[in-house]
């Protein structure tokens, strides 16, 4: 039986397109290579908060359609992580439409523009929520940081570089294939692609999905389906996606979790507060923390009583990493 890679919408795409979206991301490949961001950012040789020798894992959240949650997924699994604990930072990689800042309600007095510009330093610019965790802050409206050229971008690498003590950096990146976001996606230690239930967004998953292996095929990449009405509804998608990805790209994309559909969500970002701080409760932050536990390798504990928490038991069961 013929097996068609259904899943994308550019299945008849000729091959010589292909071959030139591989050969473009190769390039930005060899860009990051001369920038060694992931030996300088590994190193620790410089100290924050008077830590030592911490290696900081870097994780990037992307997906290939807009208008998943991404941004908001990304704040508060960052806001999950540091209540287990970890010295997180957050940093808005959406570069010329950075709203982070927007969905926590602040009005940074510095962001990314100074630093491309060298009148600010990143470390500079760092925001610390009184949750404990550290932004820092993208810029809106500033086509410059959309187009950054090779020693725009070199510049805020060596600005990561100078950063160290953290246990984890979450990326959070624009939507879709450019250069800017594959440019977030390849120095990461690992990637999660962020998608809905909808047929579309699984197909522009699938497809950023396609982009990274393309040039990067060891990257570890975990799939979370987000605004899923059901553990079943989000199985199913899941399953799909892994299983395609299997047969055409041969990577084994893994089970990064799911996040319900939940209208606390958006109450929260109404009030432009994260839904962790706001609906601690809820059910979109119970699988957060699912999901950050899963992330850190510490089992998050339901206990049996009727309400959210029992509820959580009865979906997720016993949710030690496996």
């Amino acid at each position: 039986m013929h097996v068609k890679e259904n899943i994308i919408a550019d299945d008849n795409s000729p091959d010589d397109a292909e071959n030139d979206q591989a050969e473009n991301l190769r390039r930005l490949v060899e860009v990051n290579e001369k920038a060694n961001i992931i030996e300088k950012h590994k190193s620790g040789s410089m100290k924050h908060d008077k830590r030592k020798n911490v290696n900081t894992r870097v994780i990037t959240v992307t997906s290939g359609k807009g208008g998943v949650g991404k941004t908001s997924v990304s704040v508060n699994l960052a806001l999950a992580l540091v209540k287990l604990g970890k010295k997180v930072l957050l940093f808005d990689g959406d570069l010329g439409l950075a709203n982070i800042n927007v969905l926590l309600g602040i009005i940074p007095k510095f962001n990314l523009y100074h630093v491309v510009k060298g009148t600010k330093t990143l470390q500079e610019i760092i925001i610390t929520l009184p949750e404990g965790l550290d932004i820092i802050a993208g810029a809106s409206g500033y086509s410059v940081l959309a187009n950054l050229d090779y020693n725009e971008r070199g510049r805020i690498l060596e600005e990561f570089a100078k950063l160290a003590g953290y246990d984890i950096m979450i990326i959070d990146t624009g939507a879709g294939v450019s250069t800017s976001v594959i440019g977030f996606v390849l120095p990461a230690d690992e990637v999660i692609v962020l998608t809905t239930p909808e047929p579309t967004s699984i197909t522009d998953a699938y497809g950023i999905i396609k982009s990274i292996v393309l040039v990067a095929p060891e990257k570890q990449i975990k799939l979370v389906v987000n605004r899923t009405v059901s553990a079943l509804e989000a199985r199913k998608v899941t399953e799909r996606v892994i299983n395609i990805s299997g047969q055409f790209l041969n990577v084994k994309v893994e089970n990064g979790g799911f996040i319900f559909d939940d209208e606390n969500v958006g109450k929260a970002i109404r009030k432009q507060k994260p839904f962790m701080t706001l609906f601690p409760n809820s059910k979109a932050s119970g699988c957060l923390r699912v999901l950050a536990g899963k992330l850190v390798n510490k089992p998050v504990e339901f206990d049996d009583s009727p309400g959210i928490s029992g509820f959580f038991k009865k979906v997720f069961g016993d949710n030690s990493p496996k």
